[in-house]
């Protein structure tokens, strides 16, 4: 069969999908991977077709819009948000509203979603991959009849939030009713003749299947079918220092990334004090720190060696802990080898994340303003003196461990996709569905 990926350009999102991608490869299917004319290199670099859509000029405005700085955003995207007295009607659609205004249309401008439709049309695909914040693949299986299907790298926030504002939607009375992301998405199938119910939109928004390589134990209810799959990492080109195999002391990796170094050091201690105050531990620490990021150091502790990239798939074997943003490939890359994880975290579902490995215990969690050199060493302590964190940890690397791997996932992507073009819904084929 003819597969179809698509990602906006962002080499993170973009790498959640290169496992299946070779997987489909691999099982003798076609597969061209579409995105803005920014990632065209990333997706050779990984072996994979690249077929450039739209422009990046959408992306640009929105970052220059945001200036750098996430805060003001993060706070109308708060996904830890539990409690029903908070969860009311205008906190729901303010919510939705902000995810398609602010997020989703200008990350799939126009000239992006006339080229995904324009591409899907020639090549008439059997089924489309889509990542989560790309929504012209959707958009371009809708025009032309394709299966499709969301391909996560995170807990999903985008399908529970969804879930909770149609719950309230649909008790308020119709002339009361508003919905920002079934505008917009009708709106845009419009420019294409399509016309569609209240039904396919919801498919549209969480795709007809999702695949959800996380650990079962992080996944949030949402509505729909859901496809485990093992995660794989991948990092992009990448080579193995030679002393990643040679660690003498517990090893301890940081990595907090340039955007959240960017937001945090506003308001903490410099980051030469964190990684300072893990001078006088019996631990070798591990930061990836680029050049630019080391111009404003003085010096650093003996037992700290700085790597400007080791990919993380190949160190963390090697780690009893890491400190990091909560990145998805971070923490998806973590759990999988049963490291426990000391969590910064501020942006977009990163919050939720930490607040889950404080409640499965494999992990801790250390809010951005909360953040200093004594409650980073005091997170390093408990993480290594507590044998329970690391039990933890392990369990969510054997929950992960006993999903169907990429190359099985291939057989089930293939029975849905045939039972989308016989016109049975996806939902019925009972391969571990997902129940919210």
């Amino acid at each position: 069969m003819r597969v179809l990926m698509t990602s906006f350009a962002h080499n993170t999102h973009y790498y959640s999908l290169v496992p299946m991608a070779w997987a489909l490869r691999a099982a003798g299917h076609e597969v061209r991977v579409a995105s803005q004319p920014s990632l065209t290199e990333t997706i050779t670099g990984s072996g994979l077709t690249a077929v450039p859509v739209g422009d990046d000029e959408a992306i640009r405005e929105l970052l220059t819009e945001i200036g750098g700085d996430l805060t003001p955003y993060q706070r109308g995207l708060e996904f830890t948000e539990a409690r029903p007295e908070s969860l009311t009607w205008e906190y729901l659609l303010g919510r939705q509203t902000m995810l398609a205004a602010l997020c989703f249309a200008p990350l799939n401008g126009d000239s992006t979603m006339d080229d995904m439709v324009a591409l899907a049309r020639d090549w008439q695909p059997d089924l489309v991959i889509w990542e989560p914040f790309t929504y012209a693949g959707p958009v371009a299986a809708r025009a032309v009849g394709a299966a499709h299907a969301r391909l996560l790298w995170g807990p999903d926030v985008i399908g529970h939030s969804r879930r909770l504002f149609t719950d309230s939607l649909a008790r308020r009375s119709v002339d009361q009713r508003e919905d920002p992301m079934a505008e917009w998405l009708r709106w845009t199938l419009q420019r294409y003749g399509c016309l569609v119910g209240d039904d396919e939109v919801e498919t549209l928004i969480t795709g007809e299947w999702t695949i959800d390589p996380g650990a079962g134990s992080t996944r949030l209810p949402t509505s729909g079918h859901t496809v485990p799959m093992r995660y794989v990492p991948y990092n992009g080109p990448s080579v193995v220092p030679d002393w990643v195999s040679k660690a003498e002391r517990t090893r301890v990796c940081v990595t907090l990334g340039v955007s959240a170094r960017e937001t945090y050091g506003k308001d903490v201690t410099s980051f030469q004090d964190l990684l300072g105050a893990l001078g006088d531990l019996d631990i070798e620490v591990i930061a990836t720190l680029s050049s630019t990021q080391l111009e404003d150091f003085d010096s650093l502790p003996d037992n700290v060696r700085v790597c400007d990239f080791v990919p993380l798939d190949v160190l963390l074997p090697s780690c009893a802990a890491i400190i990091h943003h909560g990145g998805a490939g971070t923490w998806s890359t973590a759990m999988l080898h049963g490291v426990p994880q000391i969590m910064i975290a501020g942006l977009w579902d990163a919050p939720l994340k930490a607040q889950q490995a404080q409640r499965l215990g494999s992990g801790i969690s250390i809010p951005p303003d909360s953040l200093d050199a004594g409650s980073l060493r005091d997170a390093v302590v408990r993480v290594l003196g507590d044998p329970s964190i690391t039990a933890a940890a392990r369990r969510l690397r054997d929950e992960m461990l006993t999903a169907p791997s990429p190359a099985e996932v291939v057989r089930i992507m293939e029975r849905l996709t045939a039972h989308h073009g016989s016109g049975r819904p996806a939902g019925s084929v009972t391969d571990h569905p997902q129940k919210g």
